[in-house]
């Protein structure tokens, strides 16, 4: 690997109990879809919790479901979002209403219609934090991923807006988030959390070049592009793998079923 980039290194701690790198900073954006059976573990990690319109809906609704045993209304005071933001053609009005009424911050962006819900949190993220937070925030969106391809696709698209900012769009199944090429990469695999199943996909741009290390598929300066080779399906087979190009790509990686929490009782 070349030795004149910086290297980037990237972890999916955030999906550990005990979170292993106390200086990272997380904010939290929940998107109007199923919430992953880890959310409560990802908000007790994060500084700031995001609503994307719809998602205050999938808190209000789903987040009591994760704790049976629990009053639903204490809950739902527990859980609060920080900010709900978004063009609000989703959110319920009994929803809204009951999270103003808690204090929550609630931004009204119906007039852009140009920008998706999670794009618009984003934004206000990155002005909420100084230049030197906003290098060291990582963005965790939940139900980024699954409903609605127009949806999907528009949330990708988000992590080409703004690849200086870490971004992971989380599922139930996996994560996905973006490896500039302005970077070498080494990222560092959780066994009993993540994998086997990943792959490095070439969107924004085709790659002439890309190289990788701890891969049971191995690439060695290899083209990638739609319509020719991309390495969907291929496997992790170290703890660290390695991955320089010559452009951006989307790297995922399946989450296990088994070895994450579905709950997180910590007040």
């Amino acid at each position: 690997m070349s030795s004149a980039m910086d290297v980037m290194t990237h972890s999916s701690s955030f999906l550990l109990p005990t979170e292993e790198t106390p200086g990272k900073r997380y904010a939290l954006v929940v998107l109007n879809q199923n919430l992953p059976r880890f959310t409560p573990l990802l908000w007790e990690h994060a500084k700031l919790r995001l609503c994307a319109d719809g998602g205050a809906n999938r808190i209000y609704d789903e987040l009591p479901l994760f704790f049976p045993h629990e009053d639903a209304s204490s809950i739902r005071h527990r859980y609060k979002p920080d900010v709900i933001k978004g063009d609000m053609d989703s959110i319920r009005p009994d929803v809204l209403d009951f999270y103003l009424t808690l204090g929550t911050k609630v931004i009204d962006e119906s007039h852009d219609q140009d920008t998706t819900d999670l794009d618009k949190c984003i934004v206000y993220i990155r002005d909420s934090a100084s230049n030197q937070e906003t290098s060291r925030f990582q963005i965790l969106a939940t139900g980024a991923l699954g409903g609605r391809f127009d949806h999907e696709a528009g949330n990708l698209n988000v992590l080409y807006r703004y690849p200086d900012t870490r971004i992971v769009l989380l599922s139930d199944d996996c994560l996905i988030q973006l490896l500039p090429k302005t970077h070498l990469h080494e990222i560092h695999i959780h066994s009993s959390l993540e994998g086997p199943h990943c792959g490095l996909i070439p969107i924004g741009t085709p790659s002439a070049k890309t190289t990788t290390s701890g891969l049971k598929w191995d690439l060695s300066n290899t083209e990638m592009r739609f319509g020719g080779l991309i390495s969907t399906s291929n496997l992790v087979n170290e703890e660290k793998i390695t991955v320089e190009s010559d452009s951006d790509l989307l790297w995922t990686i399946s989450i296990k079923k088994t070895g994450l929490p579905v709950e997180n009782n910590t007040p």
